[in-house]
């Protein structure tokens, strides 16, 4: 039985060891001094956290998918999405390979529909 579904990242057994790290992180910004210390000292935070190299580029990148690619989880990405200002139509943006500008146009089209 193939767990593929194409265009999606699945986050099972496996991803969730390999972005345990990662997610342990995003947890930690339920924290406010987290969310300060992060802001303050990027790199030095992540490397608290023994991010991997891949997630630590998909963290300086600020690329959603990267993330999710290193082994993030969407309920704990959405804590750094957060910190770094971007909104469910940016990730929906980064989802779909459009702009911010044309997602956000084709969601106002199908609500016209």
């Amino acid at each position: 039985m193939s767990h593929s579904i194409p265009g999606t990242t699945l986050f099972d057994g496996a991803m969730a060891r390999k972005g345990y790290a990662l997610n342990k992180m995003c947890f930690s910004f339920n924290d406010a001094a987290n969310r300060e210390a992060f802001l303050r000292d990027e790199d030095g935070f992540c490397a608290r956290y023994q991010l991997t190299p891949a997630q630590r580029e998909a963290v300086r990148s600020r690329s959603v998918l990267a993330m999710l690619d290193a082994g993030g989880n969407a309920y704990y990405l959405a804590k750094l999405a957060g910190i770094f200002g971007l909104d469910m139509q940016d990730i929906g943006a980064q989802q779909t390979g459009m702009s911010k500008e044309a997602f956000q146009a084709k969601l106002l089209e199908a609500g016209r529909a």
